[in-house]
């Protein structure tokens, strides 16, 4: 995505979780199957690590992120988070919490689309994780639950608090953050949670059909969308027509936009370079 690189190098391996490339596809699997894939330190930093790398490569034009066995995450491992959290003092308390906001900003800057492929329980910072891709394609299984009040914390951990209510609405947020009850795949896909759900044994194959769409389409297009639905939240209707008057007059000179007009001319398929 970027020429632009300093002294370091991009880390090509990843002890915290199972990182893979394929084409263009960068598929982060949570692998701690006999604790539901719950988070731990090294597993926040790892990701906060590894979507600062993301942009910079050249391999890679779509992420995807899931679990294996049977969760996405269940959230943060209570003995090796939660107990190591109550005897760390205040400001090594900030900087955690800081450490694990930065995966969701990191999530929502990234300007490579991110495709949460939920196989199972989602909760707590596991739910959040997914809650800040920018689709969610769940398994019939699968079950997000935003569980923070339950266990005594507020339930605007991670950018919830922000990213839930511009989602599904301010009511339905306030329902989920507040109560912290478990939301079944087809309840996520009525209230919006969800972009799709299929069968359990069809969610790879239809998360790969999304991702090889997303892989083999116009990039430098996808990243300006993506841009400007983050960035767009917060401004008004004038600042944010301004943005899309000036993103869509540089995507003008794009070579993907005169390819699209050199294959309708020629009456074939557009050949997408992200550029």
């Amino acid at each position: 995505m970027t020429a632009f690189r300093g002294s370091a190098s991009p880390t090509q391996s990843w002890n915290h979780f199972r990182f893979a490339v394929d084409d263009g596809v960068a598929t982060i699997t949570f692998d701690r199957p006999k604790k539901l894939n719950a988070l731990t330190f090294e597993v926040y930093a790892d990701l906060r690590d590894l979507l600062t790398d993301l942009p910079l490569r050249d391999d890679v034009r779509v992420v995807v992120i899931t679990g294996t066995g049977r969760g996405f995450s269940s959230g943060g491992d209570v003995t090796e988070i939660i107990g190591e959290l109550q005897q760390m003092d205040p400001r090594e308390l900030l900087a955690f919490t800081r450490m694990t906001g930065t995966v969701t900003q990191r999530m929502r800057d990234c300007p490579l689309p991110i495709i949460a492929s939920v196989n199972g329980v989602a909760a707590g910072a596991g739910a959040v994780i997914a809650l800040a891709a920018d689709l969610r394609i769940l398994s019939a299984s699968a079950t997000f639950s935003f569980l923070f009040t339950k266990v005594g914390l507020s339930g605007g951990d991670m950018g919830a608090a922000y990213l839930l209510p511009r989602l599904i609405g301010l009511g339905r947020a306030s329902e989920l953050l507040l109560l912290g009850e478990t939301v079944t795949a087809q309840r996520a896909l009525a209230i919006g949670l969800a972009n799709a759900v299929v069968e359990d044994i069809e969610l790879s194959a239809q998360t790969s059909s999304v991702a090889r769409r997303l892989a083999e389409g116009p990039a430098l297009a996808y990243a300006a969308t993506k841009m400007l639905i983050s960035r767009q939240m917060d401004m008004s209707l004038g600042a944010a027509l301004e943005l899309d008057s000036m993103t869509q007059a540089l995507l003008m000179k794009s070579a993907d936009h005169a390819e699209f007009y050199a294959a309708f001319r020629e009456g074939r398929e557009p050949k997408w370079t992200g550029r």
